[in-house]
Parts: C-alpha cells; structure tokens; sequence
C-alpha cells in the first residue's frame, strides 16, 4: 500500500447501507403487527399482534390512509400500556381497546369523529383521557369499567360534549353520560340532568351515595350495575321505568324505595343485591322483570300489589332468606298461600320462597310449576306433587341443595331441562312411566343422588343428564324395553327386589319375623306391612339397601312386632 495514498472509506458504506435498510424495514415491521382491511382506498384496522407496550398506530400502510381502528382491534391486548393514534383516523370502533388492563395513556387526535360502545371498556389501569373537540358521538359505555379512571376532559370547543368535575355530560347537560370509574365518595347530580345514560356508573366500585334530582324522568339499563359500595340512592319521583339491570350487583345497597311514578321494574333490576333487606313496590307498578330480585340473599319479605299483571320467571329466585311473598287480595292475576306465589286460580306455582325450609306438599289442583320455581330453595327438604301436575319446569328445583326426595306422579308428562340441577343431597327419585324424555342437565350434579327407577320403557335422552352424578345407578323393571347395559352414561340394571324365601332365615322366630330381600346392589327398598289385604292399609316399618355387589345385593329384614297382630303382611316398593 502505498502510504501517500489516503485508506478507502470501506466501513462508511457499509454503515450507510444497513441504515437505509434499516429505515426500509422498520415500516414493514411495524405494519406487520396490524391485521387491516380496505376499503374505498382508506384502511382499517382490524387487529394487532405486536408485543404490547407503547404503540402508535401508523397513519398509512401501503401507501394509504388508516382512517379508522375497527371493532375488537385490540380487544384484551393486556399487554398494552399507552397508544397513539394518528391524525388520520376519524373512527373509533365498539370493544376497540376493551380489556386491555395495562392501558395508562391513550391519545385521541383531533380528526377522531366518533368512538364505539365499549371502545375502551374494562380498561382498569387508564387513568384519565381527554376528548377532543372533533368528537360528534361516544357509544354507550366507551369508559365502563374503567376502575382507575378519575376524570373526563372534553375540549372546550367541542359542540356535543362537555365535562364537569370529571364526568361527562352532553353539551346542554341534560344527558350524565359517564362517571369515571375511579371517582370515589358522594355524588350529587346536576338538577339540568333529566336522562341518566346506561352504563354510566357501571363498575364505581367506590362510589357510596348518589342523589337524583327530581329533574331525572329516565334511568337507562345498567346505570348503575355492580356499584359495590353504593348504600343509598333515591329514585325520584318523575322516573317511569327502572331498566334492564339497573342497580345489578349493588351488594352494599341495603334499602330501596321505589316511586309511584315507576310502572315497570325491568329484568334484574336489582339481580344480586346481597345486603337488600327491604323493598317497597309501589301500586302503580304493573311489571316485574325477569330475574328482577334474582340472588337478593338478605331479602325476608316482599309484598305484591294488586296493579301488578305480570311477574316474569326467576323474579325471586335465588332469594334465601325470602320467607313469604304476600298479594294484595284484590289483584286480579296472582294470589299467594301461605306466603308461596301462585296464579289467581292457583293452577300454576310461580315462586316458593327461597326461605321456606322443610317438607312441602304441593296443592292438588296445581297443574304445572313455572321455570325457577324453587330454584335455590337451599332449606327445602322434601316435596310431595300432586297428581294434578303434568309438567315441571325448567330449573325448577335447581340448587335446592338440602332436598333429599321428590315423589314425581304419573301425570307428570314432562321434566324441564336442569330441572333438579344441583340437587346434591338428592339421593333418590323415581320417573313414572308418563315421562316419555329426559332433557338436558336434568339430574346433573346431583353427586348424592345414588338411584333412579324408571317405571316405563327407556324414555328419550338429551345430553349431559347426569352428568356429575357419577354415584347413580339407573333401575328399569322386567318386562320394559329400550334399555340397555348404561343409560345416559350410567349403569343400568333390572330393578327386581324379591323376598328369598327359600333363604334359611326366612320365617319367623322367638321375637321376630324376618326375610332376606335380593335384587340390584345399592337398591333402596321400603317394607310396608299391613294388616287387612281387603283393605289394606300400608305402614312403612324399614327401609333396607341392597349391598354385597357389584350388580346384585341382599338386606335382612327384621319385625319384631308381628306377634302383636292376628295376621301380618307384608309388600316392597321403592322410597
């Protein structure tokens, strides 16, 4: 080498070029991490795949504007923690960043035009956020659930929206449309509001009081839903209707009084207010909803008034400490004995208080119980049905988790799905032959229950029937068809109880009368004796289970009063 001569820039160019690469590539990658579609020569995302943390939304890829971040893009991306979104995107789709617990920071640019129901919904780490004054529409709880979310800032030049202290109003104030999830304590609204919109305090897990200006005719659904800390709230006297859900999940809220202005309390209304223990239910209501007071668990007493015409199912299910549902004497549709709800003409069972404890003999005259009707019925113990009933509702015994027995007659017809879900003290019950199928879940979780004698031929099967009910056994009678070696999933054996009397302890002794009984392993047989065959009247005086196998079993029986009667007889039969 000459050493005249001055060195070759060889590294120079070299650098140079892997730092054009670089800033070739970088695009690429970035777009990469973004699912989008086009449309009209705009873009749409529609999904992320990038590794979290701050990410800023590119204003093109391939060339072309992303105007809009579409529904669900980034829905629990938790891995989240701030974004960026260009000026070029104009929408905001529904359930856009929902569930993205790690989000702290999000920048809304001014061309956004609108934001979707629940963009931003159970976004637990958000903090704060301001709206621009570009913003013309906010869906219905864009910031629910937002628990760490202390205030809402809307630019002032925004003509739709504005904030106060925080919360979110429309322009004129008339609309509360969301209270930040993190504001805590006591809340008065505004007398200007007359519209509360729904969602707008979903999730304030600590806020304690709110009070309702006489000014407010609408609560929308869900306004209120799993407010844990809410103690008290007034309901004013110019609301019409309490929507779907409204103070759902309120678990600290311990009283309600409703207005006389109120015509309709809407399905779950008050679904699992575990500290209500009281609740007045004015004259001028005439519906109560699906689940209204569905789980109120302290919940003793509720009276129904005669301007009610409709009580749709599992209005009071689940209410455990419900003792007695009263009716006022002059309403036309429902009518109450003994504190159990029933029709007018009381044909139809609607509610037996979760409260009730013990055995119950239902009316005869009742000819069906409606869905739910003793659901969480957790002090029942036994129920007697009238032959007069042909139908059993859907969950109509679900979780009664102290019932032991039912006797189900044979004018039943039909058994409701899930209609004895969870029953796991039920150790036995016998389907008459008039069941002709078996719905779906009907004896699932019914981890005690140990036999099921079936009195017909195989009925129809749906699926999951016993499903955990891995101790039951299924007994079909001789002379039945359709059966085979497992039924539903469970086994399947003759039930064929017989007195062996060719047995050497058959017959009687010094101070008893005995005989051993054979038949199907784990059976459960009821002796009954009686005393006259012309007119006989039939005592239990034991009750024996088959054991000693894995398909057949064998019990003593022993009756040590048989000298005590000119003549003794004896028949078995299933409990």
């Amino acid at each position: 080498m000459n050493p005249h001569q001055p060195p070759r820039p060889r590294r120079h160019l070299p650098c140079f070029l892997a730092t054009l690469l670089h800033l070739l590539i970088l695009p690429v990658v970035v777009q990469a991490q973004f699912d989008y579609t086009t449309n009209n020569g705009t873009i749409t995302i529609t999904g992320y795949a990038g590794p979290g943390g701050a990410v800023a939304i590119p204003d093109t890829i391939s060339g072309l504007p992303v105007t809009s971040i579409g529904n669900s893009a980034f829905y629990y991306k938790s891995s989240l923690t701030s974004v960026t979104i260009p000026n070029s995107v104009t929408s905001i789709g529904y359930d856009a960043f929902a569930a993205c617990h790690s989000l702290t920071d999000v920048t809304i640019p001014n061309s956004v035009t609108s934001i979707g129901v629940a963009a931003f919904a159970s976004c637990t780490s958000l903090t704060s956020v301001t709206i621009p004054d570009s913003v013309t529409s906010i869906g219905v709880g864009a910031f629910s659930v937002c628990t760490s979310l202390t205030a809402i800032t809307v630019d002032a030049l925004n003509a739709d929206y504005r904030s106060v202290d925080g919360v979110l109003f429309n322009k004129s104030q008339t609309v509360l449309i969301i209270f930040p999830g993190g504001k805590a304590g006591r809340y008065t609204i505004p007398s200007s509001v007359t519209n509360i919109s729904s969602f707008a305090f979903s999730y304030c897990t600590s806020l304690t009081n709110v009070t309702i200006p006489n000014s407010v005719t609408s609560i929308g659904n869900s306004a209120f839903v799993s407010c844990a800390s809410l103690i008290s709230v007034t309901i004013p006297n110019n609301v019409t209707n309490i929507g779907v859900g409204t103070f759902s999940g309120c678990s600290a809220l311990a009283s309600a009084t409703i207005p006389d202005s109120v015509t309709s309390i809407e399905g779950g209304a008050f679904q699992s207010c575990i500290s209500l223990t009281s609740v007045t239910i004015p004259n001028s209501v005439t519906s109560i909803g699906e689940v209204a007071f569905s789980g109120c668990t302290s919940l003793a007493s509720v009276t129904i008034p005669n301007s009610v015409t409709s009580i749709v199912v599992g209005a009071f299910s689940y209410c455990t400490s419900l003792s007695a549902i009263t009716v006022d004497a002059l309403n036309s549709f429902y009518s109450s004995v003994d504190g159990v709800l029933f029709n007018k003409s009381q044909t139809v069972l609607i509610i037996f208080p979760g409260g009730k404890a013990g055995s119950y003999t239902i009316p005869n005259g009742v000819t069906s119980t409606v869905d739910y009707a003793f659901s969480g019925c957790t002090s029942l113990t036994s129920v007697t049905i009238p032959n007069s009933v042909t139908s059993i509702g859907n969950s109509a015994f679900v979780s009664c988790t102290s019932l032991t027995s039912v006797t189900i007659p044979n004018s039943v017809t039909s058994i409701g799905s899930s209609a004895f879900f969870y029953c796991t003290s039920l150790t036995s019950v016998t389907i008459p032959d008039s069941v002709t199928s078996i719905p779906f879940r009907a004896f699932a979780s019914c981890t005690s229950l140990t036999g099921v004698y079936f009195q017909g031929n195989a009925p129809g099967v749906s699926f999951f029937v016993f499903d955990n009910a891995n101790n039951a056994t299924v007994y079909y009678l001789p002379g039945t068809t359709g059966w085979r070696t497992t039924f539903a999933g469970r086994p399947a054996v003759l039930w064929n109880p017989l007195v062996d009397t060719s047995h050497a302890s058959f017959g009687g002794r010094t101070n008893r009368f005995g005989f051993t009984i054979t038949g199907a392993s784990n059976l459960v047989i009821v002796v009954e004796a009686a005393t006259n065959l012309a007119y006989p009247a039939w005592i239990p005086v034991g009750t024996n289970t088959l054991t000693g196998g894995s398909y057949y079993g064998f019990s003593y029986f022993s009756d040590p009063q048989w000298t005590n009667y000119p003549a003794r007889f004896y028949r078995l039969r299933s409990p």
